[in-house]
């Protein structure tokens, strides 16, 4: 198992619910990122056997290091799942949420909610800590609830035992639209001593270099941004500026495929969304595609129209 590396940037893939599943986050992995993260998983469904949710834990061969992401608050709760955890073998990280804004998360003192409550938030942790067997445990943290406390919930989660943070630079308050305080994540890195992820808005190779820079953060975390561009981390890592509208093809069937290898049928209907992402990279007739292929449910009718559509320029490419 493969130990996660911050002697350069680490680039990793942050949890999406509903979105970093495993075949997205093995054809991310082709891509060169160095960490990948399962999707938020609730440890009261984990340890009430709820099949869905084990099954969210299983990776891809490719993935190492991979993180397993949980969120709770009941020490007990989490020391039983962290136990689960132990038995899944290629885990090299647990980590706790604290970021998650959803009301059916934040109602149940878990995700971002933690973040009202610092000292249970510290206790969660040190419970991960203290039953796990792997090797890192590590908080996904907002710069605070309503209001920032950024530098007293990094030295929190530094004190109770977390070999690493990745900021998201807004509050709970601030969901996905408020401006990111990169401000904010420049003072953690500055006040702990423990590695410090930024993430937050990171959408091109430009503005990674620059988060990097001016944080002076360890490494940089990339979710929405990796929906409609897994291949993302190549062009931060190698700087590849535009991709070709054959690569984007590839990587579409070869997610649809997995889609459908992992879930069966339904894997086509769940991939439209993905597919809502990937047609807007400047494609001729984009809207009535997504129309078509909403209303479709038949695996192989779906990929012989998604194949036809991907199969043409872009509008900007040179033919």
């Amino acid at each position: 198992m493969s130990k996660i590396d911050f002697s350069t940037p680490l680039y990793a893939l942050a949890p999406l619910a509903g979105y970093t599943d495993l075949p997205f986050r093995s054809v991310v992995k082709k891509f060169g990122v160095d960490l990948t993260v399962s999707e938020m998983i609730s440890s009261n469904a984990l340890v009430h056997k709820s099949k869905k949710t084990h099954r969210m834990l299983e990776k891809a061969k490719s993935e190492d290091p991979y993180s397993i992401q949980i969120a709770g608050s009941d020490l007990e709760v989490i020391r039983q799942a962290v136990e689960i955890i132990n038995a899944k073998e290629g885990v090299s990280c647990i980590d706790l949420n604290c970021g998650c804004p959803a009301p059916k998360v934040v109602n149940n003192l878990q995700g971002s909610s933690l973040l009202t409550d610092l000292p249970q938030m510290g206790k969660v942790i040190e419970t991960i800590k203290k039953y796990s067997a792997k090797e890192y445990t590590s908080v996904k943290m907002r710069l605070g609830f309503n209001e920032k406390n950024h530098i007293e919930i990094a030295k929190v989660a530094e004190a109770a035992g977390a070999d690493f943070i990745a900021v998201h630079g807004r509050t709970r308050a601030g969901r996905y639209k408020a401006p990111v305080d990169y401000d904010a994540i420049k003072q953690i890195k500055e006040s702990v001593s423990i590695p410090v992820i930024a993430n937050g808005d990171i959408d091109s190779p430009q503005k990674a270099k620059w988060v990097l820079e001016y944080t002076g953060a360890d490494g940089i975390m990339i979710g929405r941004a990796a929906v409609g561009k897994p291949w993302i981390f190549r062009q931060i890592k190698e700087g590849m500026n535009e991709v070709s509208s054959q690569l984007v093809k590839e990587v579409v069937l070869e997610h649809f495929d997995q889609m459908v290898a992992y879930y069966d049928k339904y894997g086509a209907i769940m991939f439209r969304k993905n597919l809502h992402s990937y047609s807007k990279a400047g494609y001729q007739g984009a809207s009535a595609f997504r129309d078509t292929i909403n209303r479709m449910e038949d695996p192989k009718e779906m990929r012989e129209v998604i194949e036809r559509f991907f199969s043409q320029k872009f509008l900007h490419e040179e033919v």
